[in-house]
């Protein structure tokens, strides 16, 4: 039976998931990616707490006439920017099962470039 993408994005997300965890020195940059918007939380697993979130649905965001692609660098650059007020500058990527090009890679060279080691 052939798998639906959104079958074959849950199996690749658990493969993943199976390796990448986040500590409280090494919270996880979780990304998710829906038709219109994108968010990223940096989430520490061992405590089972969100640390940092950015949505590119809250005000700052949602207001801007850009494409998605540049929506998505400004929530990585937002997402570095709030990791580092907290005092994090080490992150583990969790692409959750989403191919690494396109608004994803856009979030994360952002987040790179704001700071963020991964």
């Amino acid at each position: 039976m052939a798998l639906t993408k959104e079958g074959r994005r849950l199996r690749i997300k658990r493969r993943i998931r199976k390796i990448v965890s986040g500590t409280a020195e090494r919270p996880r940059l979780s990304v998710y990616r829906s038709n219109a918007q994108i968010s990223a939380q940096l989430i520490n697993d061992e405590e089972g707490r969100t640390l940092v979130s950015v949505s590119s649905l809250s005000k700052e965001f949602a207001e801007q006439k850009v494409t998605k692609t540049e929506k998505a660098a400004l929530v990585g650059a937002a997402v570095a920017a709030k990791a580092l007020e907290a005092g994090i500058t080490a992150v583990t990527f969790d692409r959750n099962g989403y191919l690494y090009h396109g608004r994803v890679k856009a979030l994360a060279d952002a987040a790179r470039e704001g700071g963020l080691n991964f």
